[in-house]
């Protein structure tokens, strides 16, 4: 049997969580990172006495579309997955019953689902610095409850929660562009989860493929990858409604 962690993590926030949930359970596990672009997913095959820890998160309550795609992709081979989404503290809504289909329709048999928080991807004053030691005691308690139920051998019978169909996806807006102090290093382009940013020339953009993922913003050396600071303030303000109280992880089994 072997462990496997399979993110979808842009900023690190998802891949934090992944990393606390799956060391609880195991100690180790291979990792799988859906956000390389220059990856064949098709190409990567589970066994039955696998377990797959799947985190992704939340894009306005959906699950990212190349996400989605490349999980699709996978030939799970019956092999039990826990599926974790991790959203910035408003909500997750549909992601976590979309990534059941995904995950089932890849072949792979659901035992267990999280949602859990992280700090928010583009407006990093909610949920700032999460997971956290009160996050991390209770993914651990978590992990704990889905070792008994691998133990136990049974499959997933609580209620995901979510509507299908889906919400409707929505759009991306908000998109980084190179700001001064960009010395077009390329680091943006070749991290970018879906190629948005043209390597020749990173301060070129395709507008249509970003997901405003925030990549680029987390990774440049220079700090050099901003967006549209009236548009984060409207964000911050949006978000000021339904993000001030402290939202708790949540586990079905």
């Amino acid at each position: 049997m072997k462990f496997y962690k399979i993110t979808f993590s842009p900023t690190g926030g998802t891949l934090k969580v992944a990393d606390i949930l799956t060391g609880a359970l195991s100690g180790s596990a291979v990792a799988v990172d859906l956000t390389d672009s220059t990856r064949n997913f098709a190409g990567v095959s589970f066994a039955q006495e696998d377990v797959a820890v799947i985190a992704v998160p939340s894009y306005g309550g959906r699950v990212p579309g190349p996400a989605s795609v490349r999980l699709g992709t996978m030939n799970g081979g019956g092999a039990r997955a826990v599926l974790v989404c991790v959203y910035g503290n408003r909500a997750y809504e549909d992601t976590l019953a979309e990534l059941e289909d995904i995950a089932r329709q890849a072949g792979f048999r659901v035992i267990a689902a999280v949602a859990a928080i992280a700090e928010h991807s583009i407006a990093h004053k909610y949920a700032a610095g999460r997971p956290d030691e009160q996050d991390r005691q209770q993914l651990q308690t978590f992990a704990a409850q889905i070792q008994e139920k691998l133990s136990a051998g049974t499959d997933l019978q609580a209620h995901i929660p979510g509507n299908r169909p889906y919400k409707k996806a929505g759009g991306s807006s908000l998109v980084p562009v190179p700001a001064q102090g960009c010395n077009s290093c390329g680091l943006c382009a070749a991290k970018c989860p879906v190629q948005a940013i043209d390597p020749s020339d990173p301060r070129r953009i395709c507008h249509g493929t970003c997901i405003s993922c925030m990549r680029c913003v987390s990774i440049c050396p220079q700090s050099a990858r901003k967006v549209d600071p009236a548009m984060l303030e409207g964000i911050n303000t949006m978000l000021s409604k339904v993000c001030t109280e402290r939202k708790k992880g949540e586990l079905f089994l």
